[in-house]
């Protein structure tokens, strides 16, 4: 017997971080992809593995998350998803490719991570949240009569769930504050960018640092702050393995459709935005104008449109959006928009490999970049740069950049941030630019101060 996809409604709205709250109070794994606090329109999705997840280091073993996935997917090509939204997911595989795959799909030299290289859990059944018609659908991967028992015990679950209050944070001494390289050394770190640039290396640098704040972090109370500090239509909570990646990502990396039509947007081109509105229409039109980011977003362009290529039907890859501002509660960025059509033969899963990972994470030429990113790094990026999201059974895909985001460990909390360096770089914009991107998180754990350690 064909397995299918059942959709039953709940009686109600239901504000997602209450049900997270309740469903998620004693899970070992949980996973709430979030279109954001204030969202009018798109979906969330809040879900409870009930298996063993998926997880990769690239140090142990030959069989990687792709070919895992690949096979997981395959499994389940025959299942009944009439009733899956068109721009929806219709359950599957929800977790995380980090940056340290690329020594996989690129080839390249990576620094073994602290966290799993990827990690991803099945979900059979998960809550969808429509924020336009403020309506919540039980989606289950099994019987009509088991999605009735439980959509009954989900509605007694949930009967006197309330959203929870975000607690303010606790300060956190500096003491407590650690960046892999100091607003010195990473000044110092764009000049070698620039030198390698000047001698024709690449033409683009995605550089980046790192702060990890020591301590202890409770994931949901860290998240409800951080999706207030910086609301995003891409945030995420997903705890895995005693990992939890909290992130309010702007970028999309790459969205698939169950026709097989796949798009990713760019982001290169950032400015701080201003509580005065003259300023800050100011600072978007500097943005837009400005010779040094409208390159930097170019060369990824160009960088995707290759990537995308790869795995593309051919003449189908075209560019739908070229340089526009998206502006959000701290900063504008300057995105660009491609889109193509898999060829017959390809999957999400190829697209994903081929592109990993995203050339506004690397510079270009990519390889080049890599290889000179890795030694000036002098450390693994672990999920910052990667990917996160969903892959479902009926071949669809939607993964966000990992940026904008923090990853809770027993250790404490780190968060990654940088920017993309060409010939027009100053390095003291630069570092002010990694500030600007990483501020709001760390007011999330409770850091105020504005200096490098």
């Amino acid at each position: 017997m064909t397995r299918q996809l059942q959709r039953a409604r709940l009686a109600q709205w239901r504000d997602p971080a209450a049900v997270y709250a309740e469903l998620a109070a004693e899970a070992v794994a949980a996973v709430w992809l979030d279109a954001g606090p204030y969202a009018t329109d798109g979906l969330s999705y809040i879900g409870i593995p009930s298996t063993a997840p998926l997880t990769e280091s690239v140090e142990h073993g030959d069989v990687t998350i792709f070919e895992r996935l690949r096979a997981a997917l395959e499994h389940d090509s025959a299942v009944d998803t009439t009733v899956a939204r068109e721009d929806g997911f219709a359950l599957g595989w929800v977790g995380w490719f980090g940056y340290e795959l690329a020594s996989h799909t690129a080839g390249v030299p990576t620094s073994e991570a602290a966290t799993p290289d990827a990690a991803f859990v099945y979900l059979d059944w998960a809550l969808e949240f429509d924020h336009e018609f403020r309506t919540c659908d039980l989606i289950l991967l099994g019987s009509h009569d088991e999605c009735a028992r439980k959509l009954g015990n989900l509605e007694t679950q949930l009967a006197d769930a309330l959203p929870p209050t975000p607690l303010p944070a606790s300060a956190v001494t500096p003491e407590r504050v650690r960046w892999r390289h100091s607003a010195t050394r990473y000044q110092e770190l764009v000049l070698a960018c620039l030198a390698a640039i000047t001698a024709g290396d690449a033409y683009q640098l995605c550089l980046t640092n790192e702060v990890h704040v020591s301590g202890e972090f409770t994931a949901l109370e860290v998240y409800l702050r951080l999706r207030q500090e910086n609301p995003s239509h891409h945030g995420g909570l997903l705890l895995i393995g005693g990992v939890a990646l909290l992130s309010s990502s702007p970028e999309v990396f790459l969205r698939v459709d169950a026709s097989g039509h796949l798009t990713t947007k760019p982001i290169k081109g950032t400015r701080a935005r201003s509580h005065d509105q003259a300023l800050d229409d100011a600072l978007a039109a500097e943005l837009i104008s400005s010779d040094k980011e409208r390159a930097e977003n170019l060369m990824i362009v160009d960088l995707m449109r290759n990537d995308v290529g790869r795995v593309a039907e051919l003449g189908s890859v075209h560019v739908d959006t070229l340089l526009e501002v998206e502006s959000y509660e701290n900063v504008h960025q300057l995105v660009s928009t491609v889109s193509a059509q898999l060829a017959a033969g390809f999957s999400a899963v190829d697209a994903i490999e081929v592109c990993f990972p995203a050339g506004s994470m690397t510079g270009a030429p990519k390889i080049s970049a890599m290889n000179i990113l890795h030694k000036l790094e002098q450390g693994p990026r672990g999920m910052y740069a990667g990917a996160f999201g969903y892959l479902g059974i009926d071949g669809t895909a939607n993964l966000a950049m990992v940026i904008r985001s923090i990853v809770l460990t027993s250790q404490g909390a780190s968060i990654g941030t940088g920017g993309g360096i060409t010939s027009g770089s100053i390095p003291q914009a630069e570092l002010e630019e990694t500030w600007v991107k990483v501020a709001p998180l760390l007011r999330a754990l409770g850091v105020e101060s504005t200096e490098y350690s």
